[in-house]
């Protein structure tokens, strides 16, 4: 964990690297105005480690990684801020790789991006890929139909009814892809007018605040930020599936155990959201939008495994998902302890 703070720009930001195993982290950058030091040192160990698996089960060759820019996105963007975070992040010698999340943008990894080439999500004339939205919803989508297959037996994204909470840029596009199948949706948002622009633009319907959970909606896509599902919120599911894009949906393992005692399929959050990550990592080796397209939609693969895995086994899918992430971890260690030219 590193800190770096800059009062004379006004930056405060912290680093967790959890896992180099598979190769340099690779994990975004997220600017939230955090109540607390402490507030903002727990989501990025969380989200670290979130990183570490979600590379994992990708078939990526990057181990985990997060960074926390503590903030309010609406006030506190400034270009300085954002080039003294790539001094920092320059400083640990290519260990850590950045990309735009929760409350960053394409032109804040611009500003980055004059300071160290260790950034990813660039604008597409950089040679980058842009926003990494889209592909999260992608991925987001494809792990959907793998929990329709093992709930429903059947892939028809329109036969049932959604309750997507969060309509911030992936929320908006899994809504768009949703909406794409004629399926029924709900929104809702800490933002009203978010919620008014999936209302206007894709026909959804509005919902407020917390009640997205008391929605008979099948499918609860859980969109906004982290620890959704918890003991106070478990009692109100009345759906059959939880598969959204946010990050560290289970405010703990115990929620995910009750998930699977109450009989409702669970995407991991990290295995069913990854769609983002495949797609910037291909910067690094010069990016094409079809490959991308084309591993995002592996995802569905990825989920279905887990879902077998938990079924066959008997366990919940978020203990299924950590077991498949850590054999893929554990397999690398032991293949780099290996000498050279020698088999085990």
């Amino acid at each position: 964990v590193v800190y770096c703070n800059n009062p004379t720009v006004g930056l405060q930001a912290i680093v967790a690297l959890h896992d180099t195993t598979l190769g340099p982290a690779l994990g975004g950058v997220r600017m939230w105005p955090y109540d607390d030091e402490g507030a903002a040192l727990d989501d990025v160990l969380r989200l670290s480690r979130g990183m570490t698996y979600k590379n994992a089960l990708a078939g990526l060759d990057h181990g985990g990684g997060k960074a926390v820019i503590v903030g309010d996105p609406a006030h506190d963007r400034t270009e300085m801020r954002m080039r003294c975070f790539g001094r920092f992040l320059d400083s640990l010698g290519g260990r850590y790789i950045t990309a735009e999340d929760v409350g960053m943008t394409a032109a804040d990894m611009e500003c980055i991006l004059q300071e160290t080439p260790w950034v990813t999500g660039t604008h597409e004339y950089r040679g980058g890929s842009g926003d990494p939205s889209p592909f999260t919803a992608q991925g987001t989508l494809a792990g959907i139909r793998a929990c329709l297959r093992e709930r429903f037996g059947h892939t028809g994204i329109g036969e049932v009814a959604y309750a997507v909470q969060g309509a911030g840029h992936v929320g908006l596009e899994l809504i768009r892809r949703l909406r794409d199948h004629d399926a029924t949706v709900y929104v809702s948002d800490v933002d009203p007018a978010c919620v008014q622009r999936a209302v206007d633009e894709f026909g959804c319907h509005a919902v407020e605040g917390g009640a997205i959970l008391d929605t008979d909606a099948e499918v609860f896509a859980p969109c906004a930020l982290g620890g959704v599902i918890n003991a106070d919120t478990l009692p109100r599911l009345r759906c059959e599936i939880v598969a959204g894009a946010a990050n560290n949906q289970l405010a703990d393992t115990a929620a995910g155990d009750e998930l699977h005692r109450r009989g409702i399929v669970y995407a991991p959050d990290y295995a069913i959201n990854a769609g983002g990550v495949m797609n910037v990592s291909l910067e690094l080796s010069g990016y094409n939008a079809e490959r991308a397209h084309a591993m995002t939609e592996r995802i569905e693969g990825t989920v279905s495994a887990i879902l077998e895995r938990a079924r066959r086994e008997g366990i919940p899918t978020w203990l299924a998902a950590d077991r498949l992430a850590e054999a893929r971890i554990a397999e690398r260690a032991a293949l780099r302890a290996s000498a050279p030219g020698t088999s085990a």
